[in-house]
């Protein structure tokens, strides 16, 4: 194996440790916040253990846990995460509630799409970010519907989590307090952007670098995950003068 397909095991390693931290704040706390994260995380990482499998071998169910949880899912169920720690409105279940219609929506989708798929020309000499378009029915198609549903669940994810994270920073900044959540929330913003940016070189032709990609990604939201919700120091009250 090379260190090139090392690089998702290494992110799938990453992700466990990172779901296992945010799940356990949500069993102290009982933040709905966490357990969207935690769920959310556990999706990107069932998808980096499904990317490094897909670039061994060709198997149907790792392709649909790669792109169901991975490409589909698992941005809009972060970004909720984020929607719960920035707000305390009714709402806030109302989206909830839409998003998890439309994963069951999108479940049926995929499901339907499974009967179709066209693995003749996979190579496991190539990311499955670059070869999956042939391998899934086309976008014209009934079965190949799937493929429209990325697009809503991705544009809100990225609204949520890199806006939700540059707001939360800006608003920290803008009160000069608590400088550790600013500079984790910019973390996670900039972790969230490098999957995308990684994804756009791979349909460019740069597949060599969408493993790194996923791998910083992992590392900086793991990372600004801890900045953010780290506690404050407690400032050791300072003794009294006694007086004459």
């Amino acid at each position: 194996m090379s260190i090139q397909q090392m690089l998702p095991f290494l992110s799938t390693a990453v992700m466990a440790v990172f779901t296992v931290s945010v799940l356990s704040r949500y069993f102290v706390r009982r933040n709905p916040a966490f357990l969207f994260w935690g769920i959310g995380l556990a999706m990107f990482g069932a998808a980096s253990f499904a990317e490094a499998y897909l670039a061994l071998a060709w198997s149907p169910v790792i392709f649909f846990v790669w792109y169901f949880f991975g490409a589909v899912l698992n941005a809009a169920w972060i970004g909720q995460g984020t929607v719960y720690l920035l707000f305390r409105r009714r709402w806030v279940h109302v989206l909830t509630a839409i998003l998890v219609l439309g994963s069951l929506g999108a479940l049926a989708l995929m499901l339907r799409a499974m009967t179709s798929l066209d693995s003749s020309g996979f190579t496991a000499d190539l990311p499955i970010s670059a070869q999956y378009k042939e391998i899934l029915p086309p976008m014209d198609t009934a079965a190949g519907l799937i493929r429209w549903a990325t697009i809503p669940f991705n544009i809100y994810g990225l609204i949520t989590l890199v806006g939700g994270a540059l707001w939360s920073a800006f608003l920290f900044w803008r009160k000069r307090v608590l400088p550790n959540r600013v500079v984790g929330n910019v973390l996670i913003a900039v972790g969230a952007l490098s999957i995308g940016f990684a994804s756009t070189l791979t349909r460019l032709g740069y597949g060599s670098l969408l493993y790194i990609g996923e791998l910083v990604a992992a590392v900086l939201m793991f990372r600004g995950f801890l900045m953010a919700s780290a506690p404050q120091p407690v400032e050791a009250p300072q003794p009294v003068a006694a007086q004459a």
